[in-house]
């Protein structure tokens, strides 16, 4: 899909890290961007910054949600392009002093990572098989999610972040063989250890441990490099129903 001032796209999570820096790159070629998140200051200011605009959304409600979709396509039309990068990611083990995980947490971290995923791409999507199509093709859109290498690799402690990022890893190809009727491709990314706001408020000394665990380079993900592979995945249009792991060869450890 070619984009222009022509094209619009939402992206959730889109107020910091790996969100922030595709809104920066899918503005860049003059596209209309809406951001999705809770965090209204820094989201506020990135939206004035690219010249999109911000709404303040809560991915594991369908109304707000709705809602969302409502004001940027009040906006901006219909989006086209569909970035899912909200989520959070607690850390709990399963039994630790002599309790069990707590289980509202657990639930939480599903319904936002992942019911919230599947929310807002079924919602982008209903809107997206109502267009006209964009090329020879027949795209009407695509969609880009957000798992994690912990889909594969979760480590101690991760039980619920990785529960609800294997379940977006699983969504892809369903998600996309039922939006092929409509022309809307689904892919996912699985990012490995990156520069986001969360990681990099562990202090220097362990970003700087989990950078020398990727084998090439070695060093951590930079949120940019995520924005240039969903730029990849929306100008390729053979992309579809895979997850593509981002993560410079690395299999995490136990912990």
């Amino acid at each position: 899909m070619k984009l222009d001032q022509s094209v619009a796209a939402v992206v959730t999570g889109g107020a910091s890290g790996l969100g922030a820096a595709t809104a920066r790159a899918i503005a860049a070629t003059g596209a209309k961007v809406a951001l999705f998140d809770m965090t209204e200051d820094a989201g506020k200011a990135i939206a004035e910054e690219i010249g999109g605009v911000f709404v303040k959304v809560d991915v594991t409600s369908e109304d707000s949600l709705k809602a969302g979709f409502e004001a940027a396509r009040a906006a901006h039309g219909q989006e086209r392009i569909l970035v899912n990068c909200a989520g959070i990611a607690p850390v709990a083990k399963t039994v630790s002093r002599g309790a069990a995980h707590p289980f509202d947490m657990f639930a939480k971290v599903i319904d936002v990572n992942l019911v919230g995923t599947f929310r807002a791409a079924a919602l982008s999507a209903l809107g997206m098989s109502t267009t006209e199509t964009v090329d020879d093709d027949g795209t009407r859109g695509v969609i880009i999610n957000t798992a994690s290498v912990a889909s594969f690799d979760g480590q101690i402690g991760q039980a619920a972040y990785a529960a609800s990022k294997g379940g977006v890893a699983a969504l892809t190809l369903p998600l996309a063989r039922d939006l092929s009727q409509f022309g809307i491709r689904v892919m996912t990314i699985a990012p490995g250890i990156f520069e986001t706001p969360m990681l990099i408020g562990l202090g220097e000394k362990v970003v700087n441990s989990l950078g020398t665990q990727v084998p090439f380079p070695q060093r951590l993900g930079r949120p940019d490099e995520y924005a240039a592979l969903a730029m990849a995945i929306i100008d390729n249009g053979l992309l579809n129903g895979e997850t593509i792991r981002l993560d410079g060869a690395i299999r995490m450890a136990p912990r």
